[in-house]
């Protein structure tokens, strides 16, 4: 096992754009296009699930990579949303080495990409909000060795098409087609 220093990878990512520099529209939720960023780790460190949710209409999307990789999660990233990218003004993600590609990210989204505060993981809530409503799917003594891209998939249509509170009981998959104006086929 590899020995770290007490920095854990920090500041090791170049070009890092801190989240006050992101501009204050996205603290509003009053646009659709500002998503957050995180992954969802397997048991034992087996499995990586990409989650991916806008701010506004808490649309998720969901990707299963092998590895926690700057290179599986940017391109991850770029796959979910890229057919979207319309709807993608900002992304943000905490400080983790696999968002090191975050350059290549905004090049092919044309969007901004800001890093919230080391320790600050309020500032992406809905992110861990929804991360919790997955491990209602996939537990944290689950390895993802196992589940399959189709399976990520179903949960992503589930909690897509469930109504929450917070959108006066509107499914995610209602809020985003109501706020983009303009049923873009999702993807499957």
């Amino acid at each position: 096992n590899k020995q770290r220093k007490g920095t854990s990878g920090r500041g090791s990512i170049p070009n890092r754009i801190d989240i006050k520099q992101r501009p204050s529209i996205v603290e509003e939720k009053s646009r659709l296009g500002d998503w957050e960023l995180d992954t969802i780790i397997g048991a034992g460190h087996k499995g990586v699930i990409v989650s991916i949710v806008e701010r506004t209409s808490k649309l998720t999307k969901l990707a299963k990579v092998s590895h926690k990789t700057a290179e599986k999660v940017g391109r991850a990233l770029i796959e979910q949303l890229k057919p979207i990218k319309a709807f993608v003004h900002t992304l943000t993600a905490d400080n983790g080495k696999e968002f090191a590609h975050h350059q290549k990210v905004c090049f092919e989204l044309e969007a901004g990409f800001y890093f919230a505060t080391p320790y600050h993981s309020w500032e992406r809530g809905l992110n861990e909000h929804t991360n919790g409503l997955v491990r209602q799917y996939f537990p944290k003594t689950q390895s993802f060795l196992n589940t399959t891209s189709k399976q990520v998939k179903e949960v992503e249509t589930l909690l897509n098409n469930r109504p929450r509170k917070a959108l006066n009981f509107e499914t995610p998959l209602e809020a985003f087609s109501r706020l983009s104006n303009n049923m873009l086929y999702l993807g499957t």
